[in-house]
């Protein structure tokens, strides 16, 4: 089997690739990307005979289609605005294909992939990606499902590469239509920073306050639990305190809407220009607590009692007592594994539907927890009978 790893020199998809390296089965692994100095010293890093690179640039469709052909998996890590450009490349190139980000671009490509025999599935990381799996392990455990609250809290700088700057600016976009939750067989829209809700994640990160985000969770649940007559879905995140103070200022002043402003003769959105200074500052590069914790309750009806299910996940900690989960690495490593994982599922076959798929459709929650938990990576369970307030905690993936 072949991998061809598009935007392979971005901060996350080199600890996808590491994964690949350290767990798969995969005989050839190529690092691409358009820069090509820092591909290359990913290879050099490696130091595995698998691991080759090659330049690529997404916006030449031509060129990608053709460098992509003969692999039988493109592992993309690429940024949301790019994914529908890659997507249409692994798309005509032949290839099966898979993501982090799942905001829809990519169901334009549905009939190619289909035509070719191939799967694309878009979203799989921490979250989109395995918070579907954590709630779908709970909703399959009940007869009816009531609600489903997906949380997270993604634990790092604020700008450290210039995609995650594009994801924070993108999920707080005040004109955005995305920004949605499922309610009584509907999707409303909500404003930034709407309905703030108390999340209890694990230590060291303790109580959040959340907020509704825009996240594929949301709608790809809606579907997957459609038979179950689900009724309410929300999907919320926060970053760090400071992170959520800085954009909420940003959010009050106006500025998340990106105005243009004249500097010096030059038109520059103040938003851009404020995402250039975090991206260069220590104040956007650093930040005191790393990591990444997701939360998802799902509440329902088994056996005419009511059920509620809480799910969380833990992994090494980022303090140096863990080698290669120091600082950053424990927030890149958790976004970054799940998609090397769901990328050798369906390399080996494990996913057998055709088009573009959502995760709920792909994969078996209990086959990808036992993945992770290789990883140092372990999904918790407690269940409430809320008529009888009695709970019992259990290892979901055990």
């Amino acid at each position: 089997m072949k991998v061809l790893c598009l935007g392979g020199a971005g901060r996350i998809c080199r600890e996808s690739i590491l994964d690949l390296v350290q767990y798969s089965s995969f005989e050839k692994i190529t690092v691409a990307d358009f820069n090509e100095a820092e591909g290359r010293k990913i290879v050099e890093s490696l130091r595995d005979p698998r691991v080759d690179f090659i330049q690529i640039n997404v916006h030449d469709h031509e060129d990608t289609v053709n460098k992509m052909r003969g692999y039988d998996i493109v592992m993309d890590g690429t940024t949301i605005t790019l994914n529908g450009l890659s997507t249409a490349c692994i798309a005509e190139a032949g290839c099966h294909g898979v993501n982090l980000n799942g905001f829809g671009a990519e169901e334009a490509s549905d009939h190619i992939f289909k035509q070719n025999g191939k799967t694309c599935v878009p979203g799989f990381g921490m979250t989109p990606g395995v918070t579907q799996m954590m709630a779908m392990h709970a909703a399959n455990q009940l007869d009816r499902v009531e609600s489903v609250r997906v949380s997270h809290g993604a634990f790092r700088p604020i700008a450290f590469s210039r995609s995650i700057t594009e994801t924070t600016t993108y999920e707080y976009d005040p004109l955005l239509p995305g920004r949605v939750v499922f309610e009584n067989g509907e999707f409303i829209q909500v404003p930034p920073f709407a309905r703030p809700r108390e999340i209890q994640l694990p230590e060291p990160y303790g109580k959040t306050v959340q907020y509704i985000i825009p996240h594929a969770e949301t709608k790809t649940l809606a579907t997957a639990l459609a038979d179950k007559h689900v009724q309410l879905i929300e999907v919320r995140g926060t970053w760090p305190a400071k992170n959520m103070q800085l954009v909420r200022a940003l959010y009050d002043w106006g500025f998340m809407r990106n105005d243009k402003i004249n500097v010096n003769g030059k038109e520059i959105g103040i938003l851009d220009c404020i995402s250039e200074y975090l991206f260069h500052s220590t104040e956007g590069q650093e930040t005191e607590l790393y990591g990444y914790s997701l939360h998802v309750e799902v509440i329902g009806e088994k056996d005419g009692q009511r059920v509620q299910h809480v799910l969380y996940h833990t992994h090494p900690a980022s303090d140096g007592s863990v080698e290669g989960w120091e600082k950053l690495r424990a927030y890149t490593r958790n976004v970054g594994i799940p998609m090397a994982i769901a990328t050798e599922m369906i390399a080996k076959g494990m996913v057998k539907k055709t088009g573009v798929l959502i995760p709920e459709d792909a994969f078996a929650p209990a086959e990808v927890f036992a993945e992770l938990e290789k990883r140092g990576i372990y999904i918790h369970e407690e269940i409430t009978q809320l008529d009888a307030q009695t709970s019992e905690s259990v290892q979901a993936s055990r």
